[in-house]
C-alpha cells in the first residue's frame, strides 16, 4: 500500500524549495503520480521505459503461464475430463468468459481502495496458487493411468473430490489472473506522464507494446507446452505455467521502488449514484440555457488531488439537473453531494454512459476471437496434422496470431498510421482515431469467419470416406487455417489495442483501471454469448436425421453454417457500430488541479 501523505504534492514542492540549494534541482512529474512513500515521484528517478519495460516482460511471463492452461483446456477437457466437443467448447467458453467478468473486480479495488500496485501483487499471488493447485492435482488425481491424456488413450473416469479439485484450480486461475490484467495495463500506463510531450507519446507506444508483449508470452504456450501438452504430458505445461506465473510476480515485487502510483479514489458507485439521486430530485426544475449558469465545484469535489476536471457536454441533460443551484441551496446543502454535485462528477456519468454503446458494439467482436480458443481448434484436429511425419498439435497453429499481431501491431505503427495522417492532412501527428482503428477490426474479423467458413466447406469435402469416426479424417493439411489466424491477429491489433487505448483515455482519472476492465469484459461476455450460440445453434439445428451444426464427429456437421452465421452477425454489428461512433462524443479535460510553473515542477 502506498502511505498517505499529510500534505498535498503542492505544499510538498514549496516546502521543498525552502529546503534546497538552487543547484539542487529534481523534476518532478506533472500528472499528479507519487512514489512508493507517497511523495511526489521524481521523473528520473520513476517510471519511464524503465519501469514499463519490467512490467511488459512481468505481462509476457504471466501471459505465457495463462495460456499454458488455456490454449488446451478444451482438449483436457476432452482427452483427459472425457467430455464432447460441444460441452469443452461450452466449458472453454463460460471459464474464459468467467476470466474477464473477475477482472471487474480488479479494476474496482484498484481505482476505489487498493491502488494499482496492491491490486496487481494480491491478484498474481493468487494466480500462482491456483497454477500450483492445478498442477498438483492433475499429477495426484486427473492424469490417471500414467501417460493418458494423448490423441490416442483417453484417461479414465474421475471422483467428485478430484474434479472439485480442479474446478477449484482452474477459477483460482481465473480470479487470479481476471483481476490483474487490466490493472496491470493501467498501472503500465501510469509510468509515463501524459502531461509531458515525450512522455506522453510513449504512453500510447506503451498499449501496442502491451498487446504484444501478451502475443509474446503466448507464443512459448502454443508452441512447445503446447506439442507436450497434446502428446499427454499435462502435468510437465502445468508446472512449467506455475513456475513462470512465480517468476512473473517475483520480477513485479523487485520493481517496486521504481514504479509511480496514483492514489485510489474511494467509492465510483457513490459518485454515480449521487449524481443520479441529485438529478432525480431536481426533476421538476427548469433546465439553464446555458452550461456555464451550472456548478463548477470548488476543486474539492474532485476525487484526488491531480485530477482534471471535465468540461461540460450537451446530451443527457436531465443529469445536469444535478449541478443546478436552486433557491435551497444554501451552504448546507452545497455541502451535501447527495443534493448538488459538480459539473465534473455529472460528465463522469456521461462519460460512462457515452461508452456503453461502444462498449456493447465490440462483445458480438469478441465471440469471433473466442472461436480461436474453441471452434478452431477443433477444426484443426479434424484435418490432416502431419507433415513429413511430424505431428502439428491443433492448438499450436495459434502461434500464427500472434506472430500476425507482432507484424501488424510495427506495420501499424510504422506504415499505416503515418500513411493515413498524412493523407488526413491535419495538425494532429495520428492518422486513425481509435473509434475508426475498432471499426476496421470489425471488417477484419468479418472476414476472418468467411475465410474459416471456406476452408471449412472444402474440409468437408477432403473427408476421409473410408473413415467416418476417425478423429483426423479429412485429407485436408491443418496449414490451411493459417489465413484465419492472421486474420484474427491482424483484427486484434486495430480493435483490442484501439480499445485499450480508446477507453482509457475516455475514462475519467479515478476510473482508468474499469477503462481497461471495459475491454476486458467484452471479451468475457463476448465467450458466454459464443457458449449460449452454440447451445441454441445445436439445440436448432439437431433433428433425428441431423446431429446439428457443432457434433463430436465434424464430418457429420455443418461448422461452415456456423462460421458464416457469425460472418452475418459481425456484419450486422458493425451497421450498428457506426451509428454509435458517430454519436459519441469525446471527453474534454481542463488542466489538471496541481500547479504547473513554464510547463514543468521542479524543486
Amino acid at each position: 500500500m502506498i502511505p498517505t501523505n499529510t500534505c498535498s504534492p503542492v505544499i510538498f514542492l514549496q516546502c521543498e524549495r525552502e529546503k534546497k540549494p538552487e543547484n539542487e534541482k529534481e523534476e518532478y512529474t506533472l500528472d499528479g503520480t507519487l512514489d512508493k512513500h507517497g511523495q511526489p515521484a521524481v521523473r528520473a528517478r520513476t517510471g519511464r521505459w524503465f519501469a514499463g519495460v519490467r512490467l511488459l516482460v512481468n505481462q509476457g511471463l504471466a501471459t505465457l503461464a495463462f495460456f499454458g492452461v488455456g490454449v488446451n483446456l478444451v482438449l483436457f477437457l476432452t482427452r483427459v475430463m472425457g467430455q464432447d466437443n460441444a460441452e469443452a467448447a461450452n466449458n472453454v467458453s463460460k471459464w474464459t468468459g468467467t476470466v474477464y467478468i473477475f477482472s471487474l473486480l480488479g479494476a474496482f479495488l484498484s481505482d476505489s481502495y487498493w491502488g494499482r500496485y496492491k491490486t496487481c501483487a494480491i491478484f498474481q499471488a493468487i494466480f500462482v496458487a491456483g497454477l500450483v493447485s492445478l498442477s498438483l492435482t492433475s499429477y495426484i488425481f486427473l492424469v490417471k493411468p500414467k501417460g493418458c491424456g494423448d490423441e490416442e488413450s483417453p484417461c479414465g473416469s474421475h471422483s467428485s473430490v478430484s474434479l472439485t479439485l480442479f474446478y477449484v484450480s482452474i477459477y483460482l486461475i481465473a480470479l487470479g489472473n481476471g483481476g490483474y490484467q487490466p490493472t496491470i495495463a493501467t498501472f503500465g500506463a501510469d509510468q509515463f506522464d501524459e502531461d509531458h510531450p515525450q512522455e506522453s507519446r510513449s504512453k500510447v507506444a506503451f498499449f501496442s507494446y502491451f498487446y504484444l508483449a501478451l502475443n509474446l508470452g503466448s507464443l512459448f504456450s502454443n508452441t512447445i507446452l503446447g506439442y507436450f501438452e497434446d502428446k499427454g504430458m499435462w502435468t510437465l505445461g502445468f508446472w512449467a505455467s506455475a513456475g513462470s506465473a512465480i517468476l512473473a510476480l517475483v520480477l513485479f515485487l523487485v520493481g517496486t521502488p521504481s514504479y509511480r502510483h496514483f492514489k485510489p479514489t474511494g467509492n465510483p458507485l457513490s459518485r454515480f449514484c449521487q449524481v443520479v439521486v441529485a438529478a432525480t430530485r431536481k426533476w421538476k426544475v427548469e433546465q439553464p440555457s446555458r452550461g456555464d449558469e451550472l456548478y463548477e465545484g470548488d476543486g474539492q469535489d474532485l476525487p484526488v488531488n491531480g485530477s482534471r476536471k471535465i468540461l461540460h457536454t450537451q446530451g443527457f441533460k436531465f443529469l445536469d439537473k444535478a449541478a443546478i443551484i436552486t433557491s435551497k441551496d444554501g451552504g448546507v446543502v452545497i455541502n451535501n453531494p447527495w443534493g448538488l454535485c459538480a459539473v465534473s462528477q455529472v460528465e463522469e456519468v456521461k462519460c460512462i454512459l457515452r461508452l456503453l454503446p461502444i462498449w456493447l458494439c465490440t462483445i458480438l467482436y469478441s465471440v469471433v476471437f473466442t472461436q480461436m480458443a474453441s471452434l478452431f481448434v477443433e477444426q484443426g484436429a479434424a484435418m490432416k496434422t502431419t507433415i513429413s511425419g511430424f505431428h502439428i498439435p491443433p492448438a499450436s497453429m495459434s502461434s500464427f496470431d500472434i506472430l500476425s499481431v507482432a507484424a501488424f501491431i510495427f506495420i501499424y505503427r510504422r506504415v499505416l498510421d503515418p500513411l493515413v495522417a498524412r493523407l488526413k492532412k491535419n495538425s494532429s501527428p495520428r492518422g486513425f482515431t481509435e473509434l475508426q482503428r475498432m471499426g476496421v477490426g470489425l471488417i477484419i474479423a468479418i472476414m476472418a469467419m468467411v475465410a474459416a467458413g471456406i476452408v471449412e466447406h472444402f474440409r468437408l469435402k477432403s473427408e476421409d470416406k473410408e473413415c467416418l469416426h476417425c478423429a483426423n479424417s479429412s485429407s485436408l493439411s491443418i496449414f490451411w487455417q493459417v489465413p484465419q489466424y492472421v486474420l484474427i491477429g491482424a483484427s486484434e491489433v486495430f480493435m483490442y489495442v484501439g480499445q485499450l487505448e480508446f477507453f482509457n483515455g475516455q475514462a475519467p482519472d479515478g476510473l482508468k483501471s474499469f477503462g481497461s476492465a471495459l475491454c476486458m469484459t467484452s471479451i468475457s461476455l463476448g465467450n458466454y454469448v459464443s457458449s449460449l450460440l452454440v447451445s441454441v445453434v445445436m439445440k436448432i439445428s439437431t433433428t433425428d436425421n441431423m446431429p446439428g451444426w457443432i457434433p463430436g464427429n465434424l464430418n457429420k456437421g455443418h461448422l461452415d453454417r456456423f462460421y458464416f452465421l457469425l460472418a452475418a452477425l459481425t456484419s450486422a454489428d458493425f451497421l450498428v457500430y457506426l451509428i454509435c461512433a458517430k454519436w459519441y462524443k469525446y471527453i474534454k479535460f481542463e488542466e489538471r488541479s496541481i500547479e504547473k510553473q513554464n510547463g514543468d515542477l521542479r524543486v
